[in-house]
């Protein structure tokens, strides 16, 4: 581990170790976490919803800036303390609020549709939690979070402990 470490600078002290507090900071601050980023999600359905009014976003610094939808029933309307955008206005959206990860929670049949629009409006890191796989350009990070493949693999761990 010490060498892994080492990759991230030399900060320790030979013999002694490591100041936790101090290791914190550098990792986290090698892991773009020591600053605020803005995040977009898209589709306002249940999940979507259910996402930005979770509070562990914001206290581990991300700070969601939008919500997207296409329905004209819910574009206008508040989810949280968020107004919810038409769709439309994601690109100029994206800029004007400096907008860097997106959240896709958007039905399959729009997921791809979505994911184009991101990566044209700059957006160079998606998590997707849409049940379908996007195909995005070599410079977007896109995260799949696919619900029922994690279960899959609880379910995998609860037979090993049978065993």
């Amino acid at each position: 581990m010490r060498k892994d470490l080492s990759y991230l600078g030399e900060f320790g002290i030979r013999g002694i170790g490591y100041e936790v507090e101090s290791l914190i900071r550098h990792i986290s601050r090698w892991l773009g976490l020591t600053r605020k980023h803005n995040v977009a999600i898209v589709g306002m359905g249940r999940l979507g919803s259910a996402l930005l009014g979770y509070p562990g976003f914001s206290e581990k610094g991300f700070e969601v800036a939008a919500a997207f939808d296409s329905d004209p029933a819910k574009v206008g309307g508040k989810v949280d303390h968020v107004v919810v955008d038409d769709i439309a206005s994601l690109p100029a959206s994206v800029r004007e609020k400096e907008i860097e990860i997106a959240i896709v929670a958007t039905p399959a049949s729009a997921a791809q549709r979505v994911g184009d629009m991101l990566a044209d409006a700059g957006i160079r890191a998606i998590l997707n939690f849409a049940p379908v796989h996007l195909e995005v350009p070599d410079d977007v990070n896109c995260r799949q979070v696919d619900l029922s493949v994690e279960l899959q693999i609880l379910c995998f761990h609860l037979e090993r402990q049978r065993e």
